[in-house]
């Protein structure tokens, strides 16, 4: 996994992405999903591309099911855009890059 991917977790949520100053794009995902393992390089190719403007994240939905419970995530992969501690896009599925980019990109104009 990419280096300027950061791994999250029900205990530090709430911390790393509702309190971060950039705006953040959150994959929910499982070991056993093909769709989540499908788009597992897309999101490190925008973590690369978008170092030091948007918070990547991975969050195991296994190891933490209470913040996707929380967002009513009911299938993976899920990705969300957070901005300022709010939902600003939430995509659903193995979804190609440039739709993630365009939803990046509203959050950073």
């Amino acid at each position: 996994m990419a280096d300027n991917i950061l791994q999250v977790s029900d205990d530090n949520f709430e911390e790393e992405i509702l309190g971060s100053d950039i705006p953040a794009l959150v994959d929910f995902w499982a070991a056993w999903c093909g769709p989540c393992r499908a788009i597992a390089p897309v999101v490190e190719e925008l973590a690369e591309q978008y170092a030091g403007q948007v918070k990547v994240a991975k969050l195991n939905v296994d190891e933490s099911p209470k913040t996707p419970g929380q967002y009513g995530i009911r299938a993976i992969p899920t990705l969300i855009v957070f901005k300022g501690g709010e939902v600003a896009e939430q995509i659903t599925g193995a979804v190609s890059k440039a739709h993630l980019e365009q939803a990046i990109q509203k959050q950073l104009a």
